[in-house]
């Protein structure tokens, strides 16, 4: 065991909500970096993401889950997949939801999900700093006659709000046992993920109405540029080049902008992100391709995925 004093806990903690609910911008927050990328569009989160937090008290291993939603394309199948994986590992379930939306279809849908589940459930009332205290007693009140939660905690995941007791509660929750992952590790994703999410972040803050749905970003290749001078006090060089499939011409049109203005500014967002990441200079190189309903094909998918 790790402390003999102490009882060392360690699990894992599942992110779980309808889409948009805030559930990446409060994994950033707990572990003070960001390993997720985040957007005012749903669906943004299209695989599990780990973000691992360690203290003396023990590790918390945060599931960061795809919206619960009802798939319509293969690609929303397989995010619902990451979503049951994510059941059938967690010690404790985080169901997150926004205050300042009303009760609705998409609510009963998630819990009615989570019904078929013995794991602790801890409810996380999230964005109460722009919501009146009365209106949060109000949901509160709502939500206990709903479900058996462990615990109901209003948070605010941009402010940081109840944070603090939100991991007090989990290692309440979490068992018993040795590390998983060292006291340095953050997060298991890979460069290439962590870089193609960079980009779609960016694609995402830019384009409207069904673009953010069908679109999705390969990394080719990262290729490290030698410096022709090794006495040289200048940052080495990354030459990254990726792909953003879209499914139509007219989808291409858009992304490529007057005279290559949206793309062009896209990739300029893009690598200042990445520079500051990686601490090197970057040259991105960002083609964009037309791959006709690649939301159903298996071989896209898993492209993407396998990053």
């Amino acid at each position: 065991m790790e402390n003999n004093s102490k009882k060392f806990k360690v699990g894992y903690a599942a992110l779980l909500g309808r889409p948009n609910v805030g559930k990446s911008t409060l994994l950033n927050k707990i572990l003070k970096e960001k390993v997720a990328i985040t957007s005012d569009k749903p669906q943004t989160t299209r695989t599990s993401i780990l973000g691992i937090k360690t203290t003396e008290q023990g590790q918390i291993i945060f599931v960061d889950n795809p919206g619960i939603h009802k798939p319509l394309h293969k690609l929303n199948r397989r995010m619902m997949n990451f979503v049951d994986s994510a059941l059938d590992t967690a010690d404790v379930i985080c169901l997150l939801i926004d205050a300042t939306l009303r009760f609705g279809h998409g609510d009963e849908y998630v819990l009615d999900f989570l019904k078929r589940v013995s794991t602790p459930v801890i409810l996380l009332i999230n964005k109460v700093d722009i919501v009146k205290k009365g209106n949060i007693l109000l949901m509160i009140d709502k939500y206990k006659d709903l479900f058996d939660f462990r615990e109901i905690i209003p948070i605010s995941a941009l402010k940081g709000t109840n944070l603090d007791a939100l991991e007090n509660c989990l290692y309440a929750l979490l068992p018993e046992a040795e590390k998983l992952y060292g006291d340095d590790d953050i997060t298991v994703q890979s460069e290439r993920f962590l870089l193609s999410e960079i980009i779609r972040e960016k694609l995402l803050a830019h384009v409207r109405q069904e673009l953010p749905f069908v679109t999705a970003v390969h990394i080719n290749s990262i290729e490290e540029v030698p410096l022709q001078d090794p006495e040289s006090t200048k940052k080495p060089v990354k030459h990254i080049k990726a792909t953003i499939f879209v499914e139509k011409d007219s989808h291409r049109v858009i992304l490529i902008g007057h005279h290559g203005s949206m793309v062009k500014t896209i990739g300029t967002e893009a690598r200042k992100d990445m520079e500051d990441i990686l601490d090197t200079r970057i040259y991105l190189d960002l083609k964009i391709r037309v791959k006709e309903r690649w939301r159903d094909k298996a071989d896209v998918l898993s492209l993407i995925e396998d990053q």
